[in-house]
């Protein structure tokens, strides 16, 4: 094995790159010229060259490691540490992400892209007929490679790291074609169908494999998920033999940038989102228009978490529903909940698109419970294409388990009936029955909430079970929507949601 110690100068000698939506940092490039595979023999060199530097606070987003790649590379191998030295209560340390593209470039939205692991791995490969989780499988072809760190956060002291890089000569072998899971399961016909959209296996910074997530979506009562990893498509190919024709797995990506994350939610297989960009670029619209061209819905996640870079702050023009309930029901949750109420609000007294709400788990370990909370969806078939368009259309309710079952609608005038997510097309003053029917959620109360507020509280039976009904006119609501909660656990503060469902919109007979 040769071993070369290949040293990065000072700040002065690095280059900015303009990307196209943010500065990035290019360091001094790599060689392995050089290197060569050994002589006549059937196994490869290992050349392995070893690049040192540090990082100050304020470094661009992405800094790129250009290496440059001989011919006869069968596979490339990286490894990375950084120092993570202490740093002050309320302080930053460092965290430092890893990726890579390939001879095809660093360009915003190019083919270059080869795989992420953000800060879930120390170390990857890529060869033809192999990746680690997170990458994707290809030939090693010879030109100038992208190893992408992504320095998240940086302490004081700034960050020191350490980057090594192998080459593996050889034949390069195949490239199996990729399969993916097939896009209709045999469900129930018209029927309300339970999904989680937001999940994580270990082809991000999940620690299950798809397998495990699939029992433990069947065992909670699931009929569709939606894979989610981390900036990266490589789980598409891995998913298609967890499907069945109890099960739909839809495809998609966890698109995480500095500025927030989204769900890109049922994606054509294969389809990978660039997330290198913040608010200030100007460049969400053109990737939620290619996720929307891709087949697939723009979920914005967990708009309100607190993690660092979690914030949305996109704003909601773009979104096709918004994901107001992640995993364990917290008061970032309770923030998210009511303001998409505000958008309700804003909606439905402006006659603009209003934006339907979901709820996913984003499980990523155990314990973390996979279907909790669960979206119900009411489609015409168990499909890709019937699934996102009951999503789209706010047809759909969110519970924290199968166990919870809701039936909410509202009747008025000339014997018209409306249901979730769709409009009662009544006289401003006609009586409006609003009616639900709730199962499974013993010591919960129900509440009816318009764009007046909370205006109809009542406790279920000590078992979970009833039916709840309530009068009103579009003159005073122009929409009503349930909530079912557990008892208070803060006082001053709503209990946490069992479950709670989109609205039904009341009124607009002229509309």
């Amino acid at each position: 094995m040769c071993n070369d110690e290949h040293a990065q100068h000072a700040m002065d000698r690095r280059g900015l790159l303009v990307t196209g939506a943010a500065t990035a940092l290019t360091l001094g490039t790599v060689s392995f010229a050089n290197a060569a595979p050994n002589d006549g023999g059937p196994t490869a060199g290992e050349p392995t060259k070893v690049v040192r530097g540090t990082l100050p606070p304020g470094s661009p987003d992405f800094v790129y490691l250009p290496v440059e790649i001989p011919k006869g590379v069968r596979e490339i191998h990286v490894a990375y540490t950084y120092e993570r030295p202490v740093v002050p209560p309320g302080t930053q340390g460092n965290a430092l992400d890893i990726g890579i593209f390939d001879e095809r470039g660093t360009e915003l939205g190019g083919r270059g892209f080869r795989g992420w692991s953000g800060g879930a791995r120390t170390e990857f490969f890529i060869r033809a007929d192999e990746a680690t989780p997170g990458y994707i499988p290809g030939p090693v072809r010879p030109g100038t490679w992208y190893i992408a760190l992504g320095p998240y956060t940086v302490a004081p002291q700034g960050l020191a790291y350490e980057v090594s890089i192998t080459l593996r000569f050889g034949e390069p072998g195949t490239t199996p074609g990729p399969v993916y899971p097939p896009e209709r399961a045999k469900g129930r016909g018209r029927a309300w169908y339970r999904g989680d959209c937001h999940l994580h296996s270990w082809y991000s910074d999940g620690k299950r494999t798809p397998a495990e997530i699939a029992e433990l979506a069947r065992a909670a009562g699931l009929d569709f998920i939606n894979t989610s990893e981390h900036n990266t498509h490589s789980s598409h190919p891995h998913w298609a033999d967890q499907a069945g024709d109890d099960l739909l797995i839809l495809t998609g990506e966890e698109v995480t940038t500095r500025n927030g994350h989204v769900v890109a939610l049922g994606i054509d297989p294969g389809t990978f989102v660039d997330w290198r960009y913040r608010a200030k670029d100007n460049r969400f619209g053109h990737y939620a228009r290619q996720i929307r061209r891709a087949g697939g819905l723009v979920v914005p996640a967990h708009p309100h978490a607190t993690c660092i870079g979690c914030n949305w702050k996109f704003g909601f023009g773009e979104a096709d529903a918004v994901e107001v309930w992640n995993g364990a029901y917290t008061p970032d949750d309770e923030v998210s909940l009511q303001a998409w109420d505000n958008t309700l609000v804003a909606a439905a007294r402006s006659g603009r698109r209003w934006t339907p709400a979901m709820g996913n788990s984003d499980a990523h370990r155990p314990p973390d419970p996979v279907g909790t909370p669960q979206t119900v969806v009411l489609a015409e078939a168990l499909t890709r294409e019937a699934i996102l368009d009951g999503i789209r259309a706010g047809r759909s309710y969110v519970a924290e388990s199968k166990a919870i079952t809701l039936s909410f609608s509202a009747a008025g005038g000339r014997g018209q009936h409306a249901g979730i997510g769709e409009r009662l097309r009544v006289d401003d003053d006609t009586t409006v029955t609003v009616r639900l029917e709730v199962t499974g959620a013993p010591g919960c109360s129900v509440r009816f909430v318009t764009d007046q507020g909370v205006l109809h509280t009542v406790a279920l039976p000590p078992e979970g079970a009833g039916t709840v009904e309530w009068r009103t006119t579009p003159e005073y609501a122009t929409y009503v929507r349930a909530e079912v909660r557990h008892a208070v656990v803060v006082p001053g503060l709503p209990g946490p949601l069992a479950a709670f469902t989109n609205p039904i919109f009341l009124g607009g007979v002229g509309g």
